[in-house]
């Protein structure tokens, strides 16, 4: 990543940003034809050859982009090659360099070819008929798909697991044929060192809409590895790219953090960013931050909204060019988490309040924070706020000692006054707080609060049997007097270096007949789908029924049973805005199975649902919820 160069495009561009609201072939000769005609056939072959490899194939045009980033770092599903379509009675042959990270240690880091119908990702209409991919691991994932047979699959090299070395070898340049003028389906991907074969003699079945189009297409996806592709015998959708060098014309950038920590600098703040450059011809390429250069309107220094803006200077060929610049949005702040109250304690009684949380009937609303008090006095701590949606009643206000008041606190049961309140008092500056508010659903509700100390005792406060609730219109806020509270548990590290399984919340019991829910702030690395939560289902001795994901995906023995639902039409959207999104995850237990839905409130205001319902067979009241992450991290609400 480079900071100094470029000043002047930089320079004018932040100027820029500064104006914005606050700143914010085939043979072409006979072997009978003249010798220097001859000649001058095999001059061109001969060319041809040296661009396209030793095989000279019949009908091959140039095509000439890169699909992935050449550093190894593009995820499943991020980036596509173009559309290829192959007809009925016809064949399509493609040849490109495969680039496979050395570093690489599962079998699956290389490319997939996704056969489709004849719609776009993403149309309502847009079917899948499945994938192949160039490894063959006959106990993995290697093919799939509804309508692909994986016992017609074959290679010369055969995986037993996705950790097995040799993925190397499926590395250098690639010829893949996909043939169907024997009426059926055969697909030959080879590098001359690996060859793997799909053979199907019986016609694929039609999902084009229309049935007198029995058009298929292709489309290559890397994992892990990039694809820079040299030649087709198809015309793509939206044409062929010539070999000449092509200029940038514009970028965005991607994986850009949202909020960056007051003192982090330049380099270490945007050392995961990247960039997708267009550039002509439609051609597009992804960038790391090494090939960027970066300036932060306007400084680093002070905590608020800023503006980043980055540019690329170089061809797609890597030669000096007129740079493009990019922008986005960035806040530095002082903390990665939410704050109610000023840090100094200042703030008098009501002066500042959390969001309304709506807690469904037969719901437990878990909420973690360290409260932090001025000492004064018993009641300079945290407060909970029963209330309807508009706050214009209010069930009940209870405070962390012991004392409340309204409409329906008079029928509650208080628990947990402490035996030393001074010792108490004392303790709860920094004390770490889990709340547990729940609407039984027959005008009744329960809070309880355990405050662990900074003396390192556990202290519980319980109001039990609140009435005149009510039950579809249930909701809570946290107030503080003299104290504030802080939003500060984090899952993950804040720069989302977090491999899968690398942190995991707190396991909560989820009773029979009960949905438990917790609500956190979700910050992904962007470059996967599944660079995001996890929500972990087990027993109280940790053995799983079910791990399912933010993105239509699981596993675990009682997974398969399960009808997940919510799957984004708009993958890309979708990811894109799970970074700083705010996320509701609820967890029933319906006794012999287990219901997980999910409310995705992401960064672009948009509101994306995630569902497993009827996760089975669960052991009626043994069921424990918790968190994990992959590539993000959590900060839990």
């Amino acid at each position: 990543m480079k900071y100094n160069k470029l000043a002047t495009v930089i320079c004018s561009a932040a100027l820029s940003v500064l104006t914005l609201t606050g700143c914010e072939g085939g043979d072409l000769f006979s072997i009978n034809a003249p010798d220097w005609l001859s000649s001058k056939a095999d001059s061109i072959a001969q060319e041809k050859a040296k661009n396209q490899g030793e095989d000279v194939i019949e009908g091959m045009e140039e095509d000439v982009y890169t699909v992935g980033a050449t550093d190894y770092s593009t995820g499943w599903w991020a980036q596509f090659s173009k559309y290829y379509q192959i007809k009925e009675g016809e064949k399509w042959i493609a040849q490109f360099n495969l680039g496979i990270n050395p570093n690489a240690t599962n079998t699956y880091k290389n490319f997939a070819m996704i056969l489709t119908n004849d719609e776009d990702r993403g149309a309502g209409n847009y079917k899948e008929y499945g994938a192949i991919r160039y490894d063959y691991q006959p106990s993995g994932n290697s093919e799939w798909g509804d309508y692909i047979d994986r016992s017609l699959a074959s290679s010369d090299l055969e995986f037993a697991t996705d950790t097995d070395t040799g993925v190397d070898k499926l590395g250098g340049k690639v010829t893949l044929t996909v043939d169907r003028t024997a009426g059926g389906l055969v697909v030959t991907m080879t590098n001359g060192v690996v060859t793997k074969q799909y053979k199907q003699t019986s016609p694929l079945t039609n999902l084009n809409a229309d049935a007198s189009n029995t058009t298929i297409r292709a489309f290559l996806v890397p994992e892990g590895s990039y694809i820079s592709f040299l030649g087709s015998t198809v015309e793509p959708i939206g044409g062929f790219t010539s070999r000449e060098d092509k200029q940038p014309l514009s970028m965005k950038l991607n994986s850009v953090p949202k909020k960056v920590l007051q003192g982090t600098t330049l380099e270490e703040a945007f050392a995961n960013v990247t960039a997708t450059v267009q550039f002509e011809q439609e051609v597009s390429a992804t960038v790391s931050a090494k090939d960027l250069t970066f300036q932060a309107v306007p400084d680093m220094n002070s905590l608020g909204k800023k503006m980043l803006v980055a540019a690329y200077a170089k061809t797609y060929k890597g030669e000096a060019a007129s740079p493009v610049i990019a922008t986005a949005e960035f806040e530095v702040v002082d903390k990665m988490y939410t704050s109610i109250g000023a840090t100094d304690n200042s703030t008098p009684f009501w002066g500042a309040h959390s969001d309304n949380i709506k807690v469904n009937p037969g719901e437990t609303f878990v909420s973690t924070f360290t409260n932090y008090t001025s000492g004064a006095s018993n009641w300079n701590n945290f407060v909970i706020v029963l209330c309807s949606a508009d706050g214009s009643k209010e069930y009940a206000v209870v405070r962390a000692d012991n004392y409340g008041w309204g409409d329906g606190y008079a029928a509650c049961t208080p628990s947990g006054g402490q035996t030393d309140w001074a010792a108490w008092l004392a303790a709860m500056d920094g004390a770490k707080v889990t709340t547990y508010i729940t609407n039984n659903g027959d005008g009744t509700a329960d809070i309880k609060a355990v405050m662990v100390g900074n003396d390192g005792k556990t202290y519980t406060q319980s109001y039990t049997g609140i009435n005149t609730v009510d039950p579809n219109n249930c909701y809570f806020n946290f107030t503080v007097d003299g104290s504030h509270i802080e939003f500060d548990t984090v899952i993950g590290e804040e720069d989302n270096s977090s491999a899968f399984w690398g942190a995991h919340s707190a396991d909560i019991n989820v009773p029979v007949g009960k949905t438990v829910s917790q609500r956190f702030r979700n910050y992904t690395n962007g470059p996967s789908n599944w660079n995001n939560f996890c929500v972990v289902l087990t027993r109280e001795d940790n053995s799983e029924y079910a791990v399912v994901r933010a993105d239509n995906y699981g596993w675990g023995d009682s997974y398969g049973a399960c009808t997940p639902s919510g799957g984004q039409t708009d993958w890309a959207s979708w990811l894109s805005a799970m970074d700083d999104a705010l996320v509701t995850v609820s967890v029933k237990n319906n006794g012999g199975s287990v219901d997980v839905k999910i409310v995705m409130v992401g960064n672009d205001g948009v509101t994306y649902k995630q569902d497993y319902l009827g996760i089975s067979p669960t052991d009626g009241d043994n069921v424990r919820m918790r968190m994990t992450i992959d590539g993000c991290h959590l900060v839990f609400e």
